[in-house]
């Protein structure tokens, strides 16, 4: 790597976004291919609903653990085991959605074991990358989030068609298996010789998990314990935590409901098939890797240029991507055409993606050596919107179809996108009013 002169923190990012492109096409490829079968044997849409947020009960448990295991044994670590699990998982299960107990204990498993991803990421990209390049490192890689939905919403139908539903699990454990082969050669953590000024800096060796007895130097030669002690008290206490925590909660909602019920939504809100559609169905998400990404370079332009400060940078992309996100959810039912519902829910996801460079990356201001326990604590609300929102929305749709005789109206969906769409302006607001882009935990 030092001959091709690649900073090794530049290929630590890259395999990091490619992790989340393949877990999402995992998240999509399931909800595609268990509809379809799902569909071929008469299963309701509530019980539907059961079944496509069963995931995030077992996403919920592990996110505080997978935290709190990355801070002590190494997110690099974390994230390996976690890609094996699930991988293994995918492979194993059968897909028939007659027997429910093994598609609840499946998703479960899977569940769990991707709840470990996302705090041992942001543990590893606080170790890896400098304050004055966090935005756009980590809006890359959770752009893979998107890319990776979007692959599969363009890929993975066609595929079901050809090659059957069971055809998706063994494709998405075989990228699950590849990607863990390039981690376990290539990741390392940082040289602790490369990072002498990591404590001042917020990043490096200084954030590497140790033993509560371990000992380092410091400037004068002597020597001094680092503690292991986690502040979690002031961690549940704190405002601006509470601000992550909420605009975490309502950007997963709208994204999970759109991810789970989006495919729903076009063949039987707008009479359309998703083989017919083309390349048009993946839009959304693609539009949601392209803003992720405009964020988190134009919050380091505005952060580094001095144009605006962290906190400003934070609340003004926050409040700006959920605000335009709200009225275009709101107004998602209005559109009765093929092209309209794609050009409303691709403003709406798009926008919510430019808001992660305000709360996302807000993790590692306030609290670059307890990342991963913040970005737990976030994700566990973030994964409870999953449970609560995909869910509901299966009820509220099974109770429209009983009101209005089908799922063709736009009355039949209102609701269902009119909730994420409040719940933007409700978290933006307390955004505005309680974070902040100051470093509060050392």
């Amino acid at each position: 790597m030092k001959s091709m002169k690649f900073p090794k923190r530049y290929l630590i990012v890259l395999l990091t976004f490619v992790s989340t492109c393949v877990c999402y096409i995992e998240r999509v490829g399931f909800s595609i291919a268990y509809t379809v079968a799902a569909d071929a044997a008469g299963i309701n849409q509530s019980s539907k609903g059961t079944i496509l947020s069963t995931f995030y009960y077992g996403y919920a448990c592990s996110q505080v653990p997978g935290g709190w295991a990355a801070q002590k044994i190494g997110g690099r670590q974390v994230l390996l085991l976690s890609f094996v699990l699930w991988s293994s998982t995918c492979f194993l299960v059968p897909l028939d959605p007659n027997r429910v107990t093994i598609l609840v204990v499946a998703r479960l498993l899977v569940g769990v074991a991707q709840g470990f991803i996302f705090p041992s990421i942001h543990t590893v990209l606080a170790q890896w990358v400098p304050p004055h390049e966090r935005s756009r490192s980590v809006s890359l890689t959770t752009s893979g989030m998107y890319l990776g939905a979007a692959m599969g919403m363009l890929v993975l139908p066609s595929l079901v068609k050809f090659r059957g539903p069971q055809s998706v699990f063994i494709a998405e454990a075989a990228l699950g298996v590849i990607w863990s082969l390039f981690w376990f050669k290539y990741a390392t953590d940082p040289p602790r010789s490369e990072h002498q000024k990591a404590t001042a800096t917020g990043f490096g060796e200084s954030l590497l998990p140790t033993k509560a007895s371990q000992k380092i130097k410091v400037e004068n030669g002597g020597t001094t314990a680092r503690t292991s002690e986690i502040p979690w008290k002031r961690i549940l206490a704190s405002r601006p935590v509470w601000a992550i925590v909420v605009n975490n909660f309502t950007f997963h909602y709208a994204l999970y409901v759109l991810m789970n019920w989006l495919p729903t939504y076009f063949e039987l809100g707008l009479q359309l098939s998703l083989q017919e559609m083309g390349s048009s169905k993946m839009l959304p998400y693609f539009n949601m890797f392209i803003f992720s990404n405009i964020g988190g370079v134009l919050a380091d332009h505005l952060i580094t240029k001095r144009i605006m400060s962290v906190t400003k940078t934070r609340k003004f992309l926050n409040t700006v991507g959920f605000i335009v996100s709200s009225l275009a959810l709101m107004a998602l039912p209005i559109f009765r055409t093929s092209a309209g519902a794609i050009f409303c829910s691709s403003v709406a996801l798009g926008f919510l993606a430019l808001g992660r460079a305000g709360f996302a990356v807000n993790h590692m201001d306030i609290a670059p050596k307890y990342a991963g326990i913040v970005m737990g604590v976030s994700n566990t609300a973030g994964t409870l919107a999953g449970i609560i929102g995909v869910d509901m929305t299966g009820k509220l749709l099974e109770a429209a179809k009983a009101e209005y005789s089908d799922l063709s109206s736009p009355e039949s969906w209102r609701t269902v996108f009119v909730i994420p769409g409040l719940l933007c302006i409700f978290s933006s607001f307390i955004f505005l009013l309680f974070s902040t882009g100051e470093r509060i935990f050392d």
